[in-house]
């Protein structure tokens, strides 16, 4: 794969995966669009990468939004003419007692993780079919394989980036635009500092970069799906229990993470004030 003078777009590029990913497509000569929400840390990395790629730039805006979203691959045909590939990395955590989740909050998570990729890759699919070929990697999360506790709508919003993702297999078939999933499992990131209530796990925790080899394993190899850490004993097994012992599964997360009383009777009062008319 020649990356030279290759339009590429990362989104979540401001910190962790996509920053490393933007910096390695940059590293090898191409032309980087990098967005996210905060601005600053774009700016930073953006100086960066026109140390090897002068015409990278960045564009800020919050991907949840329907015309930021578009706004990013229009801006970049714009300017550039083209677009290559396409990375679709950006997300939000999202670790709660689903009895504390407020259903804006679950639309949000929808729209970040997995409304903006749909919006992206809408925009961007006419003109690679112009070009006549392209790339589509949307970084999803091993969660999308297996619910961690806690994370019913943070696995959802993955879960069907991957359902797109696997429909467009089907139906982009002969347009030479590949599509694929990657599926990162407990990376270290700045994610594990902004759950919104403490989490569990605490095991080992991945550097970035088997997540960047593995956004360009499935571009030059045309892979349809990869797991990085591909071959992490707790995920393995995990996905192995999920399908023949599901029940043990279960009980081991529960185990790892069990829902306090405490908060399930206060879930219930609140639930009866409701009920009763109370504030």
């Amino acid at each position: 794969m020649e990356y030279r003078d290759k339009v590429v777009i990362v989104t979540g590029a401001s910190s962790g995966i996509g920053n490393d990913a933007a910096r390695a497509f940059a590293e090898r000569g191409a032309i980087v669009v990098a967005v996210a929400r905060r601005e600053g840390h774009l700016k930073d990395l953006v100086e960066e990468l026109r140390r090897v790629s002068p015409d990278s730039f960045y564009l800020g805006g919050d991907l949840g939004d329907q015309n930021f979203a578009q706004e990013v691959v229009r801006e970049t045909v714009h300017r550039l003419g083209r677009i290559d590939i396409l990375v679709n990395n950006a997300g939000i955590s999202k670790h709660k007692q689903i009895y504390h989740l407020s259903p804006d909050e679950a639309e949000h998570v929808m729209r970040v993780n997995f409304l903006s990729s749909v919006w992206t890759s809408l925009a961007a699919i006419p003109h690679m079919l112009i070009q006549e070929g392209g790339f589509i990697v949307n970084v999803s999360s091993f969660a999308a394989k297996v619910a961690p506790p806690r994370e019913a709508i943070y696995a959802a919003s993955k879960s069907a980036m991957n359902s797109f993702t696997e429909g467009l297999w089907g139906d982009l078939a002969g347009s030479n635009i590949h599509t694929a999933i990657v599926n990162p499992g407990p990376i270290d990131t700045e994610i594990w500092d902004k759950e919104d209530e403490p989490a569990a796990y605490d095991g080992p925790k991945y550097p970035t970069r088997i997540v960047v080899d593995a956004i360009f394993e499935v571009i030059e190899k045309r892979r349809r799906e990869v797991t990085a850490p591909k071959w992490n004993l707790q995920l393995v097994s995990a996905q192995v229990m999920k399908l023949l012992a599901p029940g043990v599964l279960q009980a081991g997360m529960a185990r790892m993470e069990p829902v306090p009383p405490e908060v399930i009777e206060r879930a219930r009062e609140k639930a009866r004030k409701e009920s009763a008319g109370e504030t």
